[in-house]
């Protein structure tokens, strides 16, 4: 595991980079299939984004044991880059996989619904499991 200093600088290295990427999506959002998932893709790259600034700030004051800060600090970097991208990607795509309001109207071929459906699912329990572990780091007193 990387140090403490250097994990909370990468954080929020990754977060800025995230939110770059999220105003880029803006740019485009106009010359994707569907352009209120572009909308999304964008929103999720600058909200994610500050997400891991503010997680970067608050990471000294997680205490958890090592493997599992390891495990909060890769799942918030999965779940916040996976969640820019598979919406990005269903606004390339057309699709409308659990995304009943920004999906209205557009559907893309099966496979296609089917790898945003599975990245969907999978960052939300990346996303859930990062909250739980820095919640608990955030309560507890420090473990060794």
């Amino acid at each position: 595991m990387i140090a403490v200093e250097d994990s909370k600088r990468r954080l929020m290295w990754h977060g800025m980079f995230l939110f770059l990427l999220g105003l880029l999506t803006g740019l485009a959002e106009q010359h994707f299939s569907n352009p209120r998932m572009g909308l999304a893709a964008h929103l999720e790259g600058v909200m994610n984004g500050t997400f891991l600034v503010a997680l970067g700030a608050i990471w000294v004051e997680v205490r958890l044991s090592r493997r599992l800060k390891a495990g909060a600090y890769w799942s918030a970097l999965y779940g916040t880059y996976v969640n820019w991208a598979v919406t990005t990607l269903a606004a390339v795509f057309g699709a409308a996989s659990l995304s009943p309001i920004t999906g209205a109207g557009y559907s893309a071929l099966p496979w296609q619904e089917t790898v945003v459906t599975v990245g969907f699912m999978t960052v939300g329990i990346a996303m859930i499991a990062a909250s739980v572990l820095v919640l608990c780091g955030l309560r507890r007193a420090a473990v060794s």
